[in-house]
């Protein structure tokens, strides 16, 4: 009975997916740049979790060769999330949020290519129902098409490396896991700060946060990002995975209603942006709908699974 969901269940998992909504909000409000904001964010939560591993005395030895490939996956993490903030700053987070609502059916056609397998026709005809949603996006909302496309590279992004950590959570713990990609995340911002001072930043890196921006910080870096992942990672032992996917693919929907509520008319868009957000969001909850009636119609077909 302890392994049955329980609606608190189902409410903590929906606070979870509000909570990661909340993040492009975050990087709003927060005044430093873009890749600062990800260096910071990813050394706090490496702390956080290394000292949570020190309080509990927990093993996090990784092989070499495997530790070396969780660090090159959190150089595309922290590539993802500069992208994610620098969509949110030059466009809006309603904007931001509406491409990366593309990363559920990226991840649909990039698993079949690393798992070797045959692209579904359906996932296909989902793909071009994101694209028509894009197409209509961009004819109404043209100032911010620059915004939009590195929210989209973003979402591509995390589709890659949603893909890896799908392989490399059959090997490692997840929060071990998700320590070293911090890791390697922060230390790929590193070593972009001084790339990014030299050409971009004409008045200087934005290293020394006011103290408005270090509690933003630590709302991201310890419950946008360590405590909302342990929830989530809780939540899937008694909740199924499709109910955690259908719920995570609300987060854009979260996400742009509270930035409505929060930034007021600066996020008030034209009907074409959300009639095109809506056709991906459409587009998106059908695929774990999808997926969850074809298991069962298999299933049925084969009751024993053999």
């Amino acid at each position: 009975m302890e392994d049955q969901p329980a609606i608190k269940d189902y409410l903590m998992l929906h606070f979870t997916v509000l909570i990661w909504g909340f993040t492009a909000i975050l990087g709003l409000l927060i005044s430093i740049g873009s890749l600062e904001l990800v260096f910071l964010r990813t050394l706090l939560a490496s702390a956080i979790l290394g000292m949570i591993f020190i309080y509990k005395k927990t093993s996090i030895r990784v092989q070499k060769g495997e530790l070396i490939k969780i660090l090159v996956t959190g150089f595309i993490i922290s590539l993802h999330w500069i992208l994610f903030f620098w969509a949110a700053r030059i466009s809006t987070a309603s904007v931001c949020l509406a491409g990366m609502a593309t990363t559920s059916l990226w991840t649909a056609l990039l698993e079949p290519i690393a798992n070797k397998k045959k692209i579904k026709p359906f996932e296909l005809f989902l793909g071009m129902m994101v694209i028509g949603g894009l197409y209509v996006i961009f004819s109404f909302e043209l100032d911010y098409w620059l915004g939009l496309v590195m929210a989209i590279a973003s979402a591509f992004l995390s589709a890659v490396f949603t893909v890896i950590n799908g392989k490399f959570t059959k090997r490692h713990s997840p929060y071990v896991l998700t320590f070293y990609e911090m890791l390697g995340a922060c230390v790929f911002a590193a070593l972009l700060l001084p790339i990014y001072g030299f050409f971009f930043a004409s008045e200087g890196l934005q290293l020394m946060p006011t103290a408005m921006d270090w509690l933003w910080l630590l709302i991201l870096s310890g419950i946008c990002t360590v405590y909302a992942f342990s929830v989530s990672v809780e939540l899937m032992r008694r909740v199924t995975a499709f109910a955690v996917n259908l719920t995570i693919n609300l987060e854009p929907v979260y996400g742009i209603i509270l930035a409505v509520l929060i930034f007021g008319e600066k996020e008030q868009m034209t009907g074409g942006f959300y009639l095109g957000t809506l056709i991906i969001l459409i587009s998106v909850l059908i695929y774990p709908v999808y997926n969850y009636w074809n298991k069962r119609k298999v299933l049925k077909k084969n009751p024993l699974g053999v």
